[in-house]
C-alpha cells in the first residue's frame, strides 16, 4: 500500500498561514483574501472556498466562552454595566481577529488534503 504525499504538515500550513502543498508560500494575499496561487510551488487556490466555516468555528465556542466569563466576572466583581459593554466586545474582536486567519488556513489545508482540488481544476 503506497502512501500518497498529502502536502505540508497541517500545523505548518495552519499556524503559519502557508501553502498546504509546500508549506513555504503564503496562503493569503492581504488579511483574509486567499492568494490566487502559491508563489513558491504554483498551486492554484482557485478551488479553495471556506465560506462562513471559519467564522462559525470561531464564534460558536467564543460566544460560549464569553458568556461563561461574563457570568463569572459579574458574580465575582459585580461591575457596572458599562464595564461589560466595554470589555466583552473588545475581547471578542481581539480573539476573533487573531484566530480567523489560522482557522481559515486550516480549512484550506484540510480541503487540499481530503479533496482533490488540483484534479477538480484540471477537469473544468
Amino acid at each position: 500500500m503506497s502512501v500518497q504525499n498529502r502536502g505540508a504538515p497541517l500545523l505548518v500550513a495552519a499556524l503559519g498561514c502557508r501553502c498546504p502543498r509546500c508549506g513555504k508560500g503564503p496562503l493569503f494575499d492581504g488579511y483574509l483574501k486567499i492568494a490566487p496561487a502559491c508563489s513558491h510551488c504554483g498551486l492554484s487556490f482557485a478551488g479553495s472556498d471556506t465560506g462562513d466555516g471559519p467564522a462559525f468555528f470561531i464564534m460558536l465556542p467564543l460566544c460560549l466562552l464569553v458568556a461563561g466569563l461574563a457570568l463569572v466576572f459579574e458574580l465575582k466583581v459585580e461591575p457596572p454595566l458599562w464595564v461589560h459593554m466595554t470589555v466583552w466586545p473588545i475581547f471578542i474582536g481581539v480573539v476573533a481577529g487573531f484566530t480567523l486567519r489560522p482557522v481559515k488556513a486550516t480549512m484550506v489545508a484540510l480541503q487540499y488534503r481530503y479533496r482533490d482540488i488540483e484534479h477538480d481544476e484540471q477537469s473544468r
